[in-house]
């Protein structure tokens, strides 16, 4: 399965990696390449405890457009 992942760098250097199609899915790693890895594990430990829980594995996402 592909899903999209947020990256940001944080006050402190550390990239935040989260998946918006699963609540509370985030992670963390030193360099980008770090945070992407983990990030996929999180991932299919977020799957695993929603299958196992009967939750949805995902929610629905959309792309909204905000006049600025």
């Amino acid at each position: 399965m592909k899903f999209i992942v947020t990256m940001v760098q944080d006050e402190d250097g550390v990239f935040i990696a989260e998946c918006p199609s699963i609540p509370g899915c985030v992670s963390q790693g030193k360099t980008e390449e770090e945070a992407e890895r983990n990030i996929e594990q999180a991932i299919k430990e977020c799957l695993e405890v929603r299958a196992e829980r009967g939750m949805p594995l995902t929610v629905s996402t959309r792309e909204v457009e905000v006049p600025v």
